[in-house]
C-alpha cells in the first residue's frame, strides 16, 4: 500500500506540475488575449458612442430644418388673406382703370378728328375740342394710380417670394436652375404670358 499511497502522492504532484506549467504557458497568452478583448471592446463603444451622436445631431439637424420649414409655411399661410386678395384686386383695379382711361382717351381722340375733318372752326367747336383735350389729359393720370397698386401688388408677391426663398435655402441644390429674363431680355411675349 504504501507503493501505492506513493504513486498516488506522485501522480499529483506531477498532476499540480502539469497544470503549473500549463498556466504558466498559457497565463501569457490569456493576459495577451484578455488585452486584446479589453481593446476591442473600447473601441467598440467608441464607435458605438460616435454613431449615437451622429444620430442625434442628424436629428437635431433634420428637427431645425423641419421646424425653420413649418414656421416659413406658418407665416406664409398667416399672412392676412386679404393681403393675397388684395394683390389681385389692385391688378384688376390696374387693368379696369387702364381701360377706362384708353377709352376715355379714344372717344375724346375721335371726337377731335371728326371735328377736324369738318372743319368746325366755331366758338363752340373750339371749345369742345379743348374740353376734350382736357378729358385726355385726365385720362392719362391714371398712370400714376396704376403705378401705386402696381408697387403694392409687386411688394406683396417679392414678399411671398422671399420667404419661399427662405424654404429653399435649406436645400438649395433643389432649385430650378432656370433662369428668368430681366430688364431688357423681356420681351412682349414673356410679358404677355405673365399676364394671361
Amino acid at each position: 500500500m504504501a507503493a501505492e499511497a506513493s504513486i498516488s502522492q506522485t501522480g499529483n504532484r506531477l498532476d499540480e506540475q502539469v497544470r503549473a506549467a500549463v498556466r504558466a504557458e498559457l497565463s501569457g497568452s490569456l493576459d495577451e488575449l484578455r488585452r486584446f478583448v479589453d481593446r476591442r471592446i473600447a473601441e467598440l463603444s467608441t464607435e458605438i458612442h460616435a454613431t449615437v451622436q451622429l444620430v442625434d445631431y442628424s436629428e437635431t439637424n433634420l428637427s431645425g430644418q423641419l421646424a425653420g420649414i413649418h414656421d416659413q409655411i406658418t407665416q406664409i399661410v398667416a399672412m392676412p388673406a386679404a393681403a393675397a386678395r388684395n394683390s389681385g384686386m389692385e391688378l384688376e383695379a390696374v387693368v379696369q382703370a387702364t381701360e377706362v382711361a384708353a377709352n376715355q382717351i379714344m372717344e375724346a381722340a375721335e371726337a377731335i378728328g371728326g371735328w377736324l375733318r369738318e372743319g368746325r372752326r366755331d366758338p363752340e367747336s373750339v371749345e369742345a375740342v379743348a374740353r376734350k383735350l382736357n378729358t385726355i389729359f385726365e385720362a392719362c393720370t391714371f398712370q400714376d394710380l396704376t403705378g401705386q397698386r402696381i408697387r403694392r401688388a409687386i411688394e406683396h408677391l417679392q414678399h411671398v417670394e422671399a420667404m419661399l426663398a427662405g424654404l429653399m435655402q435649406t436645400h438649395p441644390e433643389a432649385a430650378p436652375a432656370s433662369r428668368t429674363p430681366t430688364g431688357a431680355e423681356l420681351g412682349q411675349g414673356d410679358i404677355d404670358t405673365l399676364f394671361a
